[in-house]
């Protein structure tokens, strides 16, 4: 018999004991984190075979207050015996009060909502309603972006990804970061040059546009791409930029909206209103529950020329009942200044961490949402640094969300649960301070 053809001999011994074996590997060239994981609850994630992980990535940075949340599964079981999916025509009573919910804690004109699944589903349809409201087909992003892996989504993102699968969406363009550690364009000080950085960007956008800009969309804070905070008077000048080439701004808020910067959204420390904006992640806690939140000008514009984003899931009863939830939660609780106090107490004790170890090379961020880069070592480079000290953090019970990516590798985004204590804020700076120690300063 060919071995080939036999399922028995060609899955062979040492692939029975893999428990990935069916899997499909989607993360590129990284592998699946090591374990099973058996349940989760607060900020502990607990395995098959009884360890225990403080989570400081909230999931995959979604679940905002902790993993089973006590009012979120009251919810769930409460909605889902009662009602959990429609014909995606129809309405529920818990998508009209979400909707109503939202707006209420957006500034003005945003008023309009429509509830999907996925950031990169809600970015989707962003792009597809500035395209459709302004006639035109380009889009500008930044250069190290992330939203999502949907065809223009997918354009719209050029920190991974890109290689191999054929032609882009045309008309796409790249917006150089304002990455202050790494600064491309200094002024006489040294200082990152942000306006100048700028204004040249545009030059090269304009000179490559063929008069069809459509919409500019970015993050507030680039988090794939390093964590990279917005220089303040940045966002406002990017309005004024996109507003002056009648471009519609959308702002991609899926994992700082919320409370997790320490304002309610991100992009109201800098007095500017998106003319689109785009949740997910952090609206179902860890539920798939997305957004694209905008103006009754602009949802009028686009319902007068069809606008056509029809999905099974879209406005489906379960996960909305679930976002009304968080927000109550949120509001509640008061979980912005909640998220500004424990994020003072991490970037204060990554400060400090910061005067003993030489391979950290910045500490950054808003909120619970921080950025720790490390920079090369003596035994070797950034990426495998990273990769070393998020092994031992691991090992010794932290799960530490490292940004992947070729010359990212040594950027750690961290971020906890809003709902985490000062104790657990505490233990996992004890914790990354032991494996910088094992790792980095041997």
């Amino acid at each position: 018999m060919d071995a080939r053809r036999c399922p028995f001999v060609a899955s062979g011994h040492a692939g029975r004991h893999r428990p990935e074996r069916r899997l499909v590997r989607y993360s590129g060239r990284g592998a699946f984190s090591p374990g099973i994981i058996d349940r989760a609850e607060g900020s502990t994630v607990f395995t098959e075979d009884g360890r225990e992980l403080l989570d400081f990535t909230s999931g995959q940075m979604s679940a905002i207050l902790g993993h089973s949340h006590p009012e979120i599964v009251a919810t769930v079981r409460a909605q889902i015996d009662r009602l959990d999916h429609l014909y995606s025509g129809m309405l529920s009573r818990p998508v009209l009060d979400l909707a109503r919910r939202l707006a209420g804690t957006m500034p003005e004109p945003l008023e309009k909502s429509l509830f999907l699944t996925t950031g990169a589903e809600a970015n989707e349809a962003a792009l597809r309603m500035a395209k459709l409201v302004t006639g035109r087909h380009e889009v500008v992003s930044f250069a190290r972006s992330w939203h999502g892996m949907t065809q223009a989504a997918a354009s719209a993102t050029y920190s991974a990804g890109r290689g191999g699968y054929g032609p882009a969406v045309p008309g796409n363009f790249a917006l150089p970061v304002p990455d202050r550690f790494r600064p491309d364009i200094v002024d006489a000080d040294g200082n990152l040059d942000w306006r100048r950085q700028l204004d040249l960007g545009f030059d090269l956008i304009d000179a490559q546009s063929v008069g069809s800009l459509a919409a500019c969309l970015v993050e507030p804070v680039l988090s794939s791409g390093g964590v990279v905070d917005l220089p303040p008077g940045y966002l406002a000048a990017l309005r004024d930029k996109c507003h002056e080439r009648g471009m519609l701004l959308i702002l991609d808020e899926a994992q700082t909206g919320l409370c997790r910067t320490g304002d309610w959204y991100a992009f109201q420390r800098d007095g500017v209103v998106p003319d689109i904006l785009t949740l997910s992640k952090t609206l179902g806690a860890g539920l798939p529950l997305a957004a694209v939140v905008t103006t009754a000008e602009i949802e009028r514009e686009a319902h007068d020329r069809g606008f056509l984003f029809f999905t099974t899931h879209v406005n489906d009863p379960l996960p909305a009942a679930v976002g009304s939830t968080v927000l109550d939660v949120l509001a509640r609780d008061r979980l912005d200044v909640r998220a500004r106090e424990l994020g003072e107490r991490l970037r204060g004790g990554l400060g400090e961490l910061a005067g003993r170890h030489p391979a950290i090379g910045d500490v950054r961020g808003r909120g619970l949402l921080v950025g720790l880069e490390l920079v090369d070592g003596p035994g070797g480079d950034a990426d495998k640094l990273g990769a070393a000290v998020t092994g031992r953090c691991a090992e010794l019970g932290l799960h530490m969300n490292i940004v992947q990516l070729p010359g990212m590798g040594g950027t750690f985004r961290i971020a906890p649960p809003l709902t985490a204590t000062e104790a657990e804020i505490d233990r996992g700076l004890e914790v990354l301070d032991t494996a910088l120690t094992d790792v980095a300063d041997r």
